[in-house]
């Protein structure tokens, strides 16, 4: 017998009901305790916005590999980093990295969204936005916001 296949509308429909189930403070719960500094709910949301403005025009770097290269050459932007990743050693020198390169960073707390505002399907850890005309006032807000926030010690 052949396997029957679902609706992938059935299936986007659950996985994106899925994520809207889980609230702000479910997220927080799967946190590392290097995620310092973490964006409150509504920073979040608007990193999200321009993380996906900044998709459209092409101007996002994504990955650790990716983002590490193009942070040594030299560019700048803001990185955005998953909360929830584990193992912590993946990712936990690109803060110091950043902090080193004067770069603003900030955590959100889950990947799936991360990799979800980027278009993906597959959660992602870090994500760099670099600025760009067309979204450049989005950019900024979210650029002030995350310099305001307090650095870790």
């Amino acid at each position: 017998m052949t396997k029957i296949k679902a609706a992938p509308e059935e299936s986007e429909a659950q996985a994106e009901g899925c994520s809207e189930e889980r609230t702000y403070k479910e997220l927080l719960v799967n946190l590392n305790p290097i995620a310092q500094p973490l964006a409150s709910r509504r920073l979040t949301r608007k990193l999200y916005k321009c993380i996906k403005k900044a998709v459209k025009q092409k101007q996002i770097r994504r990955g650790v590999k990716e983002v590490q290269k193009f942070v040594n050459k030299g560019e700048k932007g803001i990185m955005v980093l998953a909360g929830d990743t584990l193992p912590i050693e993946v990712y936990c020198h690109l803060p110091v990295l950043c902090e080193d390169q004067n770069l603003p960073y900030v955590y959100i707390p889950s990947k799936t969204d991360l990799g979800a505002a980027t278009g993906s399907k597959r959660p992602t850890c870090v994500i760099m936005v670099k600025p760009h005309e067309e979204y450049q006032e989005t950019y900024d807000k979210c650029l002030e916001e995350v310099q305001a926030l307090p650095t870790p010690l």
